[in-house]
């Protein structure tokens, strides 16, 4: 065996140890153990698991703390491949299970019944409103506050921590307000997923089948996670046709659209579809401030003595970007840092606190980054985003230039004028205001600038 390849077994034994320090041996025995080296090339780790089931809980639940694990110790490993020892080995009667995994699932699912359990922090009360949100959040209003199904199913969709799990559980509350005999069912597909293989192995389908008979109310969280996964769609596909049939609500939550998920069957997708697709889109600046205020004014209450000066809120809402959670967890991190250690809370003190979304930041983008993405998403030269051209196709994509510079960065409308060839702050707010009402009328361009915001933050 080669010296790389006995280094990286030495290095396995590090990750697995530290694993064991967060998880404990349940997490060891039951998923990493049973993972086989295959080999080591490129700074890539390919590895085998016995089956479909154990690959794809370990790179949902894992793979993410094995590769920080590697970057923390300076494990030269990049990315990490598994695939399954007999490739067409599938969810089906006939797979064999880890007995220790299979335990652990197992014990889960008696512990937490058919759903999972509703936050009661997640309401509409609790839900703020703007633009990218305002569709989803008005039609789950209506799908919960209707003595009628209006939309079957209701599909809401967005990227990570932008709110699509909110409005379920606000769903569900608003429902039990109304009606507390209504039976609602919140489980994640993933856990439908496992329940599903538990009863195939256990030859109880019919069982399975017969929990969701009872059910007025089925939300499915983040379905795209049985995309590839055929007999969990079959046996969906099912479950949904007869909910519908016998007229119960289904609201279900991606990451996508039921047209642009992978590995998902076209039937499903059509079917997927039938009812209303409700996006959410990424945050914008406005949305984020509110977000921080109204979640101040709700830590306030216990803290009358908190306060936190508005340029500061102003400052996380301009540089944490990415979604919901992370920028409450920044303003989480803000607090405890003022109450904890006694920390005054100004601009400085923030940028120190958060120094790690700063420097992300701080890396992401310049007006001109943007001017060149978009000059090139609609073919038309770099100069044009700064020259004095006011034909559509050239006026248009500067506008959404300068409004995605808005968005994106902390610059203000003077600094983003001088940007686009000195032009004055109206301009630049004529050219922002544009756009958001664009945006409201036009798909098209609530699409271009959807993808180009997405692009220019990955």
């Amino acid at each position: 065996m080669s010296e790389e390849n006995n280094n990286i077994f030495e290095y396995w034994s590090v990750v697995c140890s530290e694993l064991k320090k967060e998880f404990g041996d349940p997490v060891i025995n039951s998923w990493i153990a049973p993972l086989r080296f295959k080999k080591y090339v490129k700074n890539i780790l390919y590895l085998n698991a016995p089956t479909a089931f154990l690959k794809d809980w370990v790179k949902s639940n894992y793979i993410a703390r094995i590769l920080e694990i590697c970057s923390e110790q300076k494990i030269p490993v990049k990315d990490i491949e598994i695939s399954v020892e007999n490739e067409k080995e599938s969810l089906s009667e006939n797979t064999e299970f880890s007995q220790a995994a299979l335990q652990f699932v197992e014990a889960a699912e008696e512990r937490d019944g058919l759903g999972l359990p509703l936050d009661p922090d997640l309401t509409f009360e609790k839900f703020i409103v703007g633009k990218p949100n305002e569709l989803a959040y008005a039609a789950a209003q209506r799908v919960a506050e209707s003595d009628s199904i209006v939309y079957n199913p209701l599909f809401l969709y967005g990227g990570v921590g932008l709110g699509k799990t909110h409005l379920m559980h606000a769903i569900a509350w608003r429902i039990k307000e109304r009606n507390k005999n209504k039976n609602i069912v919140y489980i994640s597909a993933e856990k439908f997923m496992h329940q599903f293989i538990r009863s195939l192995r256990y030859k109880d389908t019919v069982a399975f089948k017969e929990q969701f008979n009872e059910v007025d109310v089925l939300m499915i969280d983040d379905i795209q996670f049985i995309c590839g996964k055929d007999s969990t769609q079959e046996e969906f596909f099912h479950t949904f046709n007869s909910l519908v049939d016998n007229n119960r609500q289904v609201i279900i939550s991606a990451d996508k659209s039921p047209t642009d998920l992978e590995d998902m069957e076209e039937r499903l997708k059509s079917r997927l579809g039938w009812g209303l697709v409700a996006d959410i889109h990424p945050t914008t600046y406005e949305l984020r401030l509110g977000i921080l205020q109204s979640k101040l004014a709700a830590t306030c209450v216990n803290n009358s003595e908190l306060r936190i000066p508005v340029k500061v809120l102003e400052f996380i809402a301009h540089r944490v970007t990415s979604n919901i959670r992370e920028l409450e967890g920044a303003l989480n991190r803000v607090i405890a840092s003022a109450v904890f250690l006694g920390r005054e809370i100004t601009v400085d003190s923030v940028r120190e606190v958060l120094s790690d979304l700063v420097r992300a930041s701080d890396r992401v983008l310049t007006i001109e980054e943007i001017q060149k993405k978009v000059a090139n998403h609609y073919d038309i030269k770099f100069s044009d985003m700064y020259s004095s051209k006011r034909a559509k196709n050239i006026a248009v994509p500067r506008q959404i230039a300068m409004y995605l510079s808005k968005q994106l960065t902390s610059m203000s409308l003077p600094d983003i004028g001088k940007g686009f060839g000195g032009r004055d702050h109206t301009t630049v707010l004529h050219a922002i205001r544009k756009i958001q009402d664009a945006i409201e009328k036009d798909r098209a361009i609530r699409d271009d600038v959807e993808l180009l915001s997405k692009i220019l933050q990955s």
